[in-house]
């Protein structure tokens, strides 16, 4: 069983902001569906190359996300090499991403809040570019909008998240790094 998790902060407020870039990509992967409910997060399960996934959207806003991780790990004893998290980076710009395993959270308190909660930062990332502001406090900046020239830019990218995300059940990270990394 694989868990993919987009990071992001419930309500419609939040939408399409530089923090829920987790959430727009698995959006844009599963289309409109009805999400359950269960340990304070969002998640549906369907079959990728017959293996299960859960698709997985924390409700406890970006710096508790690993509470509801955890829930999930714990609950369906998902090993960490099975994990794929969604997430903002700062540092990439628009347009760019990158694929890890086994890094720091680079100031990202969902991840760190991951990382905390699961003991261990051995699980793979879909890093997404969302550049910054040095004029601008970073907590404003990744809580504001996409302008509209951005979107653009990461709507070209999400048919190449849905290929991350199909071959993820069937592949191992170092696999993906190699296939992916350099594409952008």
């Amino acid at each position: 069983m694989k868990l993919i998790v987009g990071l992001g902060n419930p309500g419609k407020e939040y939408d399409s902001t530089r923090h829920n870039i987790g959430f727009m990509v698995l959006d844009a992967y599963l289309g409109p569906i009805s999400w359950q409910n269960k340990f304070n997060a969002l998640y549906t399960t369907t079959q990728i190359n017959n293996e299960k996934v859960i698709f997985l959207k924390p409700l406890t806003y970006m710096n508790l996300s690993g509470n509801a991780v955890r829930e999930f790990v714990n609950f369906y004893k998902i090993a960490l090499e099975d994990i794929l998290v969604i997430q903002d980076d700062l540092d990439l710009p628009v347009g760019k991403f990158r694929l890890k395993i086994n890094s720091s959270s680079g100031g990202h308190n969902g991840i760190k809040s991951i990382i905390d909660n699961l003991g261990s930062n051995n699980f793979a990332r879909l890093k997404v570019g969302v550049s910054k502001n040095d004029n601008i406090d970073t907590k404003d900046y990744v809580l504001g909008h996409f302008k509209k020239e951005e979107l653009a830019i990461i709507n070209k990218l999400f048919p190449i998240f849905k290929d991350i995300i199909n071959d993820f059940p069937t592949n191992n990270i170092n696999i993906l790094m190699n296939k992916y990394n350099g594409m952008m």
